[in-house]
C-alpha cells in the first residue's frame, strides 16, 4: 500500500468519496464518516492545536483498512475532512452556542450531553478536551459546513441504502469508526476487547446481523464486545430500522491494532489487517439471512 496514502492534505477537492464495486453482490453499505484526513490551511490557521492535536478525533485509516469491501462486492463511503471540522455522526443541527459569535437559529438543539461537552455537529474540543478554536466562528461558516459537508454525504448515504433496500428487498449499513487504546487501559489485557459492536441495544438491526458479525471476528481472532461502551450514535440509531428491512451495525476497532496513537504511523503488517478486515466484510456478506427481509423481522 503507498505511504502517500496514510498523509494528510490540506486540498479538500472532493467532500466524501464512494467506491463501488463492479457489482453489487449483496445489499450492504460500508460508511466511514470519521476517517478524514484533509486539514486545510484555513482550519488549521484558525485552530489553537497542532496537526497531531487534531487529528486525535480522527478514526485513522479506517477507510483504508476496510479498502478490499468492494472486492467483495459492496460500495465503500468515506469523508475526506475530518472529524474535527465537521461530525458526520450527529444530528445536523447539534450546535454549541459557545463556539458561535451569533445567536443560534431556533431549530439548533443546544442542548444535551454531546453538545454541553464540546462534541456536537461542529466540534469545539478534540477527543483529550482540549480547545479547536482561537476564537468564536460566525454562524454562517457553521451552516455552511452543513449545507455544502454534512447534508450532502447524509443525501448519497440515502440514496445508497435505498438503492441496496429497492434491489434486494432489504440493507445493512456497516458504520465504520475506531477506538482510542486508553479507553480499556484499566482492563485486564486478556480480556480487553479489540472490537466493539453496537446496535444500539438491539434496536438497529436484527439480532442475527450483530452473531454473524460477532463470531466472524471471533472466527478471525478478535475479541469482540457488545455496546460497551459504544453502542452506536446518530448513524446507527438514524438509519437502523429493522422492521422496515433497514440494518445498522457500528464497528469500533482498537486503534493501537494498526496504528501507532502518538505518531499515527501504521504498524508493519497493516497490509494483513487489510486483508483481514477483507475477508471479515466478504464473510459477513455471505451470512445474510431471510430473517433481514423486513417481512420476517416484523413477525418475529
Amino acid at each position: 500500500m503507498s505511504s502517500n496514502k496514510f498523509q494528510p492534505t490540506e486540498t479538500l477537492d472532493v467532500p466524501f468519496w464512494i467506491e463501488r464495486p463492479e457489482q453489487q453482490l449483496a445489499p450492504f453499505i460500508f460508511s466511514s464518516p470519521h476517517s478524514g484526513r484533509c486539514y486545510t490551511a484555513a482550519f488549521k490557521n484558525a485552530s489553537r492545536l497542532t496537526e497531531l492535536e487534531l487529528r486525535s478525533s480522527e478514526d485513522s485509516y479506517i477507510d483504508l483498512l476496510y479498502g478490499k469491501v468492494p472486492e467483495s462486492g459492496a460500495p465503500l463511503m468515506a469523508a475526506n475532512f475530518p472529524r474535527a471540522y465537521l461530525d458526520l455522526n450527529r444530528e445536523p443541527y447539534e450546535l454549541d452556542p459557545l463556539i458561535f459569535s451569533d445567536p443560534l437559529p431556533s431549530y439548533a438543539k443546544t442542548s444535551g450531553t454531546r453538545v454541553g461537552s464540546g462534541l456536537g455537529t461542529i466540534a469545539r474540543i478534540v477527543a483529550e478536551r482540549k480547545e479547536i478554536y482561537r476564537h468564536k466562528l460566525s454562524l454562517q461558516e457553521g451552516l455552511e459546513r452543513i449545507e455544502t459537508l454534512y447534508k450532502p454525504y447524509h443525501q448519497s448515504l440515502r440514496r445508497e441504502l435505498a438503492l441496496a433496500h429497492v434491489n434486494f428487498g432489504y440493507a445493512c449499513l456497516i458504520d465504520c469508526h475506531s477506538m482510542p487504546a486508553r479507553v480499556f487501559q484499566n482492563a485486564n489485557p486478556n480480556n480487553r476487547p479489540d472490537i466493539v459492536l453496537g446496535d444500539r441495544y438491539g434496536t438497529s438491526c436484527h439480532p442475527s446481523l450483530l452473531t454473524a458479525a460477532k463470531s466472524i471476528f471471533n472466527h478471525l481472532g478478535l475479541r469482540v464486545e457488545i455496546n460497551r461502551p459504544y453502542a452506536g450514535g446518530f448513524i446507527t440509531q438514524h438509519y437502523g430500522r429493522p422492521l422496515k428491512g433497514l440494518h445498522a451495525l457500528q464497528i469500533e476497532i482498537d486503534r493501537s491494532l494498526y496504528m501507532n496513537e502518538e505518531t499515527f504511523e501504521p504498524v508493519p503488517h497493516f497490509d494483513e489487517l487489510v486483508d483481514l478486515f477483507g475477508r471479515f466484510s466478504e464473510l459477513l456478506m455471505q451470512c445474510a439471512s431471510d430473517a433481514l427481509y423486513p417481512t420476517a423481522a416484523a413477525a418475529e
